[in-house]
């Protein structure tokens, strides 16, 4: 009998919209931001990774087109893309570019730098993105904190798709930063938890 779907089944819709949407206006890669902060959160407060597991829509945005539309080899991702050696690596090399793409933000946000209107790639190609700025009341660093963040959503996404094609369609789970990160924070908790 199949299981009847519940609300946070269709969160992968989010994720979608919110990459179409970048497309159009980069002032909504703001929204992403709730991507950091609600498995932080979850993590903290409850102690278990709940968001990967049920509310991650790009999780669920991988297994509907790698699973159901059949657009994954279903392979065994590699040991070495699982060891924790890798895993906190890319968490260390993810955390390093987004500081640098902060300190981007601030340059433009105190006039040091000029609206850099591009996103860039898997941290190295850089595409004009220039129409999906349109201008904003506020300071042009608020844009330029959306094109970094839309780029780093974009290049994880993208990661994310080449692995679910070459393995299983939820392969960017095991390496995800997010998932490092609330990982760490649950192990901490219960660890702090059981000395209780």
């Amino acid at each position: 009998m199949k299981q009847k779907k519940k609300w946070y089944d269709y969160l992968w819709i989010v994720s979608l919209t919110y990459l179409i949407l970048g497309f159009f206006n980069i002032l909504f890669a703001w929204f992403g931001l709730l991507c950091f902060f609600i498995p932080l959160a979850i993590a903290i407060i409850k102690g278990n990774k709940a968001y990967c597991n049920k509310y991650c829509g790009r999780g669920q945005l991988f297994s509907l087109v790698g699973g159901r539309f059949g657009l994954s080899r279903k392979k065994d991702i590699p040991k070495w893309m699982k060891s924790s050696y890798f895993r906190y690596g890319f968490l260390l090399f993810f955390f390093t570019m987004f500081f640098l793409m902060l300190w981007n933000t601030y340059l433009v946000f105190t006039e040091v730098k000029d609206l850099n209107t591009v996103v860039t790639l898997l941290w190295t190609f850089k595409l004009p993105w220039h129409w999906a700025y349109h201008g904003t009341f506020f300071s042009n660093g608020i844009a330029q904190f959306a094109f970094g963040f839309y780029s780093v959503m974009l290049t994880s996404t993208i990661l994310g798709f080449i692995t679910m094609i070459l393995f299983k369609p939820r392969s960017w789970c095991v390496y995800c930063p997010m998932g490092t990160m609330t990982q760490l924070i649950c192990k901490t908790k219960n660890v702090t938890l059981s000395q209780k």
